[in-house]
């Protein structure tokens, strides 16, 4: 007679040192609190942003890896609203899956480092040099990206940076869109067939830039 053997369960509680282990899920992290700060100044910044800013906090805090694809209910992204040297324009990717004018961006894929991810995804898909990170958060959006070859629906939670572009304005097409273009920051902000959370951080660029 065959003996049944209970299920392993690995123990949820960490210390500062260990990652939380669950059944049938990788290694989680602790949590990143230069992360949470930084959602926490983003909500103190945005106020009329809190309850998003409250989404991601709460990702932050899931017991399955949140800095992974692999967890399809949702996970974290990032991107770079581009600007230009001279700071009116940006540089917009037709995004091939999509089929819309977006910013450059990707996903984490582990990377705890999000500024560094947004600063990694636009080299890659722009082949712009002589770039720079503004690590501070510049806009928070929690949107669902359908389904597609097999991979069901799921949320991206989509952390947004300042990328500084250089004097090179030289841009390279890269696989992952049809073209790219520089377009005008103004232009943006005020037609509505650019996607509502591209036009919000052309609008807060605005504000900011005029401030």
């Amino acid at each position: 007679m065959s003996r049944r053997i209970a299920p392993r369960y690995f123990p949820a509680t960490v210390t500062p040192q260990r990652s939380i282990l669950v059944p049938d899920s990788r290694p989680v992290p602790p949590r990143n609190p230069q992360l949470a700060e930084a959602f926490a100044d983003y909500a103190r910044r945005h106020p009329d942003e809190a309850d998003t800013a409250r989404l991601f906090l709460d990702l932050l805090d899931d017991p399955l890896d949140p800095f992974v694809r692999e967890r399809l209910a949702g996970h974290f992204t990032a991107s770079a609203f581009v600007v230009s040297a001279d700071g009116t324009r940006t540089l917009l990717s037709h995004h091939r899956k999509l089929g819309l004018w977006l910013q450059p961006g990707g996903h984490a894929d582990g990377d705890q480092d999000l500024a560094r991810v947004a600063l990694r995804e636009t080299e890659e898909e722009t082949g712009l040099r002589d770039v720079r990170v503004d690590p501070v958060i510049v806009d928070l959006d929690r949107h669902r990206i359908p389904e597609h070859k097999g991979v069901p629906a799921h949320w991206h939670y989509d952390v947004r940076y300042l990328v500084h572009a250089g004097a090179d304005e030289t841009f390279v097409v890269s696989e992952e869109s049809h073209a790219l273009a520089w377009v005008s920051i103004a232009d943006v902000a005020g037609d509505a067939t650019y996607d509502a959370s591209l036009r919000r951080m052309a609008r807060k660029w605005g504000k900011r830039r005029d401030s």
